[in-house]
């Protein structure tokens, strides 16, 4: 399949997809019956969501089943610091320092750096999706604020996104504190649904932020002086930090066919993974227009961290299924 150029305007694609959203969903109930037999001989659970912007077409398997995010719940973090940012609350050029103490185990790479050391905001975000760093991850957690990212994914609008299902836990390798929810144990770092984790990616890539903040630079810490970007600006930075994430295993390992070390993808995406949990959810931006496909597995009975592990190939045929479909 043909994936259109990463030089796509963003002005042009935001004014589309928005308009696309508008449209009532369209079951595409043959696209189920073939995902599903994909999904027969597998040895766990599945939850998957992908909508086609242009057309309206859905295909939805246990979306609204919370299932556990690992590092895919990033995403809701990036989320809430486009608009701490929009507000004034934060910019992407604070500074964060990083000590010994901050450095997790895990993806990343500032964990092999000497500390301290100190980063932007923006830096940090910036390794939190394109190599899925957790100590860069625990950085933005403390900047934002746990509380904050959470109000911000619960909330009801115009406060926050009034997602149900989608919880930030705690931070990355780091021991729950103070009052945890019952399911905590169960999910970990955070729980979502293929649903509403597939929302919020749809509002990166149509830039549906929230309504415009008041008197922004009234709540702003930092200087005055600080430039508060457009939306169009947030957003183009967001869609690039997803479009280098160097995890490609699942959803871009049929479809993608660019040497992405050259260039920003033609998929903008974030994967999670654990023992018994893969997951991708991703924008594909095709010459037809973006589809956005959200997949989960968990329960897996193959914990194994080899390329060839059956949740990524499952995953990888789904969306290669759904794109080929659609197109």
């Amino acid at each position: 399949m043909l994936l259109k150029s990463a030089t796509v305007s963003l002005l042009v694609l935001t004014t589309l997809t928005a308009a696309a959203q508008s449209r009532s969903d369209q079951p595409d109930a043959a696209l189920n019956v073939q995902l599903q037999s994909q999904i027969a001989g597998f040895h766990g659970k599945v939850a998957l969501y992908a909508r086609d912007l242009a057309t309206g077409k859905t295909v939805a398997i246990a979306a609204d089943e919370p299932v556990p995010t690992a590092s895919v719940i990033k995403l809701g973090i990036l989320y809430t610091a486009l608009e701490q940012i929009r507000a004034g609350r934060a910019h992407f050029d604070d500074r964060l320092m990083l000590h010994h103490d901050d450095q997790v185990p895990g993806s990343g790479v500032l964990l092999f750096l000497d500390a301290p050391h100190t980063l932007t905001l923006k830096d940090a975000l910036t390794l939190m999706i394109a190599v899925s760093d957790n100590t860069a991850t625990n950085l933005v957690i403390d900047d934002l604020g746990l509380d904050t990212i959470d109000d911000q994914l619960t909330q009801p609008a115009p406060r926050g996104l009034g997602l149900k299902n989608t919880w930030l836990y705690k931070k990355v390798f780091k021991d729950a504190t103070g009052p945890q929810p019952a399911d905590q144990p169960k999910f970990g770092l955070g729980k979502t649904t293929a649903h509403e984790m597939a929302s919020i990616l749809s509002r990166i890539v149509t830039c549906d932020l929230g309504p415009a903040p008041t008197n922004a630079a009234a709540t702003s810490p930092s200087p005055a002086s600080a430039a508060i970007p457009s939306d169009k600006d947030l957003c183009a930075a967001a869609i690039h930090m997803l479009k280098v994430q160097s995890d490609r295993t699942m959803i871009p390992r049929y479809l993608e066919k660019l040497d992405t070390t050259e260039g920003d993808s033609a998929i903008a995406n974030k994967t999670g993974a654990v023992d018994h949990a893969r997951n991708d959810v991703a924008a594909i931006y095709t010459k037809h227009g973006t589809i956005i496909i959200s997949a989960f597995t968990h329960d897996n009975a193959d914990t194994s961290w080899t390329p060839d592990n059956p949740a990524l190939l499952l995953i990888a045929k789904m969306a290669k299924t759904i794109v080929e479909s659609w197109q």
